[in-house]
């Protein structure tokens, strides 16, 4: 028991003197806020923006293959999606047959044509004997009556001839331009009604089109640049396809549509572009690219040293005793991971470009990467 309450009062001696001790030690000053950071100094350079329009693929020129005559289709000359040249013999619907009608009526013609030489080689001897009297009146006028019926089967065998050639001619569905044929909608042997069997559908494909959508405030844009043609060296139209790969060819604007639409405050553009290897495709969905550069060189500094605050810009600024200030700019567009700056910075001003979330102004940095500009 004596030994316990000796350990109790030697416990709390202890403790009292340590407590002693806390009290009188001097308080330490905080450590100094070293943030580390990377720097850039403004620069300037030309920009490029670009703006993308969401477009589809269409051809410039394009129509439907339909049956012309009626009768079975006898012949197909060329395979589903074939690259075919205008003139090209694509279908054949009762050649044999419309070429049997079309033989009639040619023989129909020269048989009408030998029978009004006939009557003429009589009305003609008439005549001479009437002049002299020596026939009866009646039976000139029967003759001349013969003759102009005669005249008159000629003209109807000749217009039959012309309807048999034309049905032959129809008989035989070609390419109407050179383009690229869709899948056949018929086989050999089926049977098919004039004017409204579709045999096929044939499309250009080279150049071919694509339409996309602006707005009425672009629309003075786009008229420059369909004057341009070519010839634009502050603007290029692109294209984006299906996975984010760039076409290979510039295009053009060839047509702007007559009236705005009143609903959307949009107007229809239509671009061309070459296609010898056939990679656009009539319905494909891309973007036209529209890319802008600016006649003069532009100060610009990375996107991710901005920083936004009630709907104002803000950036880091490094003073000449390694702290940093905030400072207000009024920024333009953006380019990629850079952004314009219009007002409230000065060439060669070195900024914070990475580690300013960690900031505060007034914190005293140390550059651990740093750029000599912002290019």
């Amino acid at each position: 028991m004596i030994s316990n309450k000796y350990l109790f009062i030697l416990l709390a001696g202890t403790g009292l003197l340590v407590s002693c001790k806390q009290k009188t030690a001097p308080a330490q000053a905080p450590a100094e806020r070293v943030i580390p950071v990377s720097t850039v100094q403004v620069g300037e350079e030309p920009v490029a923006n670009t703006v993308n329009y969401p477009g589809t693929v269409v051809a410039l020129n394009q129509t439907e293959l339909r049956a012309e005559v009626n009768g079975y289709v006898t012949n197909i000359f060329v395979a589903d999606g074939a690259t075919v040249s205008r003139g090209q013999r694509l279908y054949e619907i009762d050649h044999i047959r419309y070429k049997a009608a079309k033989d009639q009526a040619k023989a129909n013609l020269e048989i009408a044509e030998a029978n009004l030489d006939k009557i003429r080689r009589d009305l003609d001897r008439y005549k001479k004997l009437d002049e002299k009297q020596a026939i009866a009146k009646q039976i000139l006028d029967y003759a001349e009556t013969d003759f102009n019926n005669a005249r008159a089967q000629v003209a109807a065998a000749r217009a039959n001839l012309v309807t048999a050639e034309t049905n032959l001619a129809r008989s035989v569905i070609t390419a109407p331009f050179n383009g690229t044929l869709g899948i056949s909608q018929v086989r050999q042997g089926a049977l098919v009604s004039a004017g409204s069997t579709l045999m096929n559908t044939i499309s250009s494909t080279n150049p071919i089109a694509v339409d996309f959508m602006v707005n009425e405030r672009d629309l003075q844009a786009f008229v420059e640049l369909q004057k341009k043609g070519n010839s634009a060296k502050d603007s290029i139209l692109s294209l984006e396809l299906p996975g984010g790969n760039i076409y290979s060819r510039y295009g053009k604007v060839t047509t702007i549509d007559r009236a705005v639409d009143q609903t959307s405050g949009t107007i229809a553009v239509r671009a061309s572009f070459d296609n010898p290897e056939g990679l656009l495709r009539v319905g494909m969905n891309v973007n036209a690219r529209i890319t802008n550069r600016s006649a003069t060189p532009e100060m610009v500094i990375p996107y991710k040293a901005v920083m936004e605050q009630l709907g104002e810009s803000f950036v880091y600024i490094v003073t000449d005793s390694n702290t940093v200030q905030t400072q207000k700019v009024k920024l333009g567009i953006k380019v990629e991971d850079k952004i314009v700056v219009k007002e409230g910075l000065t060439l060669g001003t070195t900024i914070v470009s990475e580690g300013i979330v960690n900031l505060r102004p007034g914190d005293k940095i140390t550059v651990q990467n740093n750029a000599q500009n912002a290019r």
